[in-house]
């Protein structure tokens, strides 16, 4: 049988890119079709640096092709990954930990919109992507994160590294994870002042060996509070991200925490809102979208603030049961979630080149007592 060009780019408009939301035709990932008899050679360029997106692309040509277009044809595959831009190092003043280019703080307003959820999602991501990645969970009083990674019975082993004694992070997925919910008790809460939360998490930043990082990714407690003051006086964040769900109550204490991070006094980059639960569909109507918590809050709130909106997750069951289950949503493949997160992640990376490019050095800043009262400084 003798294939036709027409007929293979044909079917390969049935396969969504990874990660692009569009097909491989219409997305330009397809570069050539070379056919002759019943061979075919397919080039493709992906931006997807990991084994399992090369794989996955592969196994979706075959298959379509064999289906589609004829069952028996010889199929060559020529995969190139463009991988994304790495943001160069945010180069750090002041306290720091050795081998970590940037460092992400995860905030929110108020409690339940989504925030440690998104946290998970987003370093998964970020590691199939290829990035070397880390979780601090810094929500001392309500810690979530070892639930999420499955690691919720793991305890972080002593590591020798020249001479010192320390902690050695939780691994799982590709991500290194450290929480105070390791050293404590599932029942047990946690009834500390200030100054002993921001000792605890003292020393899993400092007494901890996080080795080489692209991404540390701070999961902050919502509001803007003591740990807050805490975190940004231990280390020179890169930038911020803000979640917030559409309705007002959320958009309202959202918008604190940008105010908190744009102050003079602190000057932490704010690299975009995210707007989660934004619809919901259900499985039995999948093209019926229901606005719950109002439309489009976040986006219209990022516009008016003037930072980026750097996307929107729908309210779907399986991202709550699958952080129950220890096994963030990202990781699913070939998933309308897969790719929500993917885009998702692929404008914070562009959000970090972008401020790395054109912002100066973060600074940690420093907190001074002046009249008996607290006061920020750089």
């Amino acid at each position: 049988m003798k294939l036709s060009k027409q007929d293979i780019l044909k079917a390969l408009e049935s396969i969504t890119v990874p990660g692009e939301g569009m097909n491989m035709v219409e997305s330009k990932a397809v570069k050539n079709v070379i056919t002759f008899g019943d061979e075919v050679i397919v080039d493709i360029t992906i931006t997807n640096p990991s084994l399992q997106a090369k794989k996955r692309v592969e196994v979706d040509i075959l298959k379509t092709i064999h289906e589609q277009v004829y069952e028996k044809a010889k199929i060559t595959i020529n995969v190139k990954v463009d991988a994304p831009v790495k943001p160069k190092a945010n180069v750090i003043k002041g306290a720091a930990v050795p081998g970590l280019r940037n460092i992400i703080a995860i905030a929110s307003g108020k409690g339940g919109v989504g925030k440690s959820t998104v946290t998970a999602n987003l370093a998964v991501t970020l590691a199939k992507m290829g990035f070397k990645v880390g979780v601090l969970d810094a929500d001392i009083y309500g810690p979530s994160i070892p639930i999420m990674f499955d690691v919720e019975n793991e305890r972080p082993l002593a590591v020798n590294i020249d001479g010192k004694s320390k902690m050695k992070p939780v691994e799982n997925y590709g991500v290194k994870v450290l929480s105070i919910g390791f050293f404590t008790k599932p029942d047990q809460a946690v009834v500390w002042r200030g100054p002993m939360a921001a000792k605890a998490l003292n020393q899993m930043i400092f007494d901890a060996h996080w080795g080489e990082l692209d991404f540390m990714l701070i999961d902050l407690p919502p509001g803007t509070g003591d740990i807050h003051l805490s975190i940004m006086q231990s280390l020179p964040i890169t930038g911020a991200v803000i979640v917030s769900t559409p309705q007002n109550v959320a958009l309202a204490d959202a918008k604190k925490g940008v105010a908190m991070f744009q102050q003079d006094s602190i000057n932490v980059p704010v690299l975009g809102i995210i707007e989660n639960m934004a619809y919901f569909t259900p499985a039995e109507l999948p093209d019926n979208k229901y606005f719950i918590f109002g439309k489009e809050g976040a986006k219209n709130l990022a516009e008016d603030l003037k930072v980026p909106f750097l996307g929107e997750l729908p309210l779907v069951q399986s991202i709550r049961e699958a952080g129950d289950a220890g096994r963030p949503a990202a990781l699913q493949t070939a998933t309308p979630l897969e790719q929500a997160f993917e885009k998702l992640t692929q404008n914070v990376v562009q959000e970090v080149v972008r401020r790395n490019d054109d912002l100066p050095p973060t600074e940690a800043i420093k907190i001074t007592t002046m009249a008996g009262c607290s006061a920020v400084k750089k």
